[in-house]
């Protein structure tokens, strides 16, 4: 069997992230690294988008804007997001970016084979595939166990799920210099639902459905909800370029309770998505930075964690949808109505002082938040 320092379980964003950050470091030059997958990442299989102030990952946008809509049923408000940019970044540009740098690392490799399992034998672990198993020191793992979050009532689950369109539409009906961040005019149907509408010329546009909730739709009522989102917006003729779907846990379940000393679960089993959002680029970008540093001074994965009140927020935010879920629609609502907008971002990634939290919190219903709160704390 092949003997590896590293061995990646899984090489999608956490794992591509995390190989990126170890590369441009320069510090494990001399650790044989291994990548297992059975998707070759050769296709645009997602899109990511994140908002920053930095050039980090903005000169590999698709696309970037400088304000976006808010929008409900009742008012439109249009976010001037400065210092911040919005930037939608394709997922295959992302891969080949990544894989590029590691085809130059002669310590870096990647095999494309089906993982089916993997555990830790004493001071060493073992990964088997469906057509050999390699040993290693350390494992980082990022294969999602829905199962594990199902399994139990402490921590609620819910999804961001979404069918999402690339397409090409005879009128020109967009403005590419304004994305349309949420729109929840879109019926509710008990749920938080929403529209994404990401520009990149008059006639051409990502159209995303999007839900907060706990269950999944048959793939006809995304697209009949897209259908009728274009006829709103004056769209007759279109033709389809690209399709995406996905679902993106939301918990706050301690899934760092299920690190060992040499396995470290990453990315979403890694609890890296944010909860309350289900965004993924930024939070995986700082996490797999701050792995990194971790690496190069310690070997014990169990010590990589840390819990803060953003953990909380984001607990009681799951907990609130949990019980009620159509409520999502007014909270965002209040927030974005006349909240401070790059203090929300500020706030949403989690860089903001207390006294700020406080700014962003108090614009939402304060009387849901309340109630949650107690029944955390009394177990109502």
């Amino acid at each position: 069997m092949k003997h590896y320092h590293y061995i990646f379980t899984g090489a999608g964003l956490s794992a591509l992230m995390t190989v990126y950050e170890m590369i441009l470091s320069g510090k494990f030059q001399d650790k044989s690294i291994l990548l297992l997958d059975e998707n070759r990442k050769k296709t645009n299989d997602r899109t990511w988008c994140f908002w920053d102030t930095e050039d980090s990952f903005q000169n590999l946008a698709h696309t970037k804007w400088d304000s976006a809509w808010f929008k409900t049923d009742t008012f439109e408000r249009k976010l001037d997001l400065k210092p911040y940019k919005y930037n939608m970044i394709k997922g295959l540009d992302f891969y080949n970016l990544v894989f590029d740098l590691i085809s130059k690392q002669e310590n870096i490799h990647f095999v494309n084979q089906k993982i089916i399992d993997f555990e830790e034998l004493g001071e060493h672990c073992i990964v088997k595939t469906e057509s050999e198993n390699y040993t290693c020191n350390k494992i980082f793992n990022s294969i999602f166990n829905w199962e594990l979050v199902k399994n139990q009532n402490k921590y609620p689950l819910l999804q961001q799920h979404f069918i999402g369109w690339f397409i090409k539409s005879k009128e020109a009906v967009f403005n590419k210099e304004i994305a349309t961040f949420m729109d929840f005019s879109v019926e509710q149907k008990g749920n938080t639902r929403f529209m994404y509408v990401l520009p990149t010329s008059t006639n051409e546009a990502l159209l995303e459905y999007t839900l907060f909730s706990k269950e999944l739709l048959s793939k006809p009522e995304y697209e009949k909800e897209i259908q009728k989102y274009l006829q709103k917006l004056g769209i007759s003729e279109y033709e389809i370029l690209e399709k995406e779907q996905g679902n993106i846990p939301m918990t706050c379940y301690p899934f760092w309770k299920h690190n060992t000393k040499n396995i470290l679960n990453i990315g979403s089993i890694g609890g890296w998505t944010k909860a309350s959002t289900g965004y993924t680029f930024k939070n995986t970008t700082k996490k797999a930075k701050q792995l990194v540093q971790f690496l190069e001074v310690n070997s014990n994965f169990i010590k990589f964690h840390k819990r803060d009140k953003f953990w909380f927020y984001d607990l009681l935010l799951l907990d609130i949808l949990d019980k009620k879920n159509q409520l999502g629609f007014s909270i965002f609502s209040s927030m974005f109505q006349k909240g401070n907008t790059s203090l929300i971002f500020k706030f949403l990634d989690e860089e903001t002082s207390f006294f700020e939290d406080l700014k962003v919190i108090w614009k939402c219903p304060k009387g849901l938040f309340i109630k949650a709160l107690l029944r955390r704390i009394f177990n109502l």
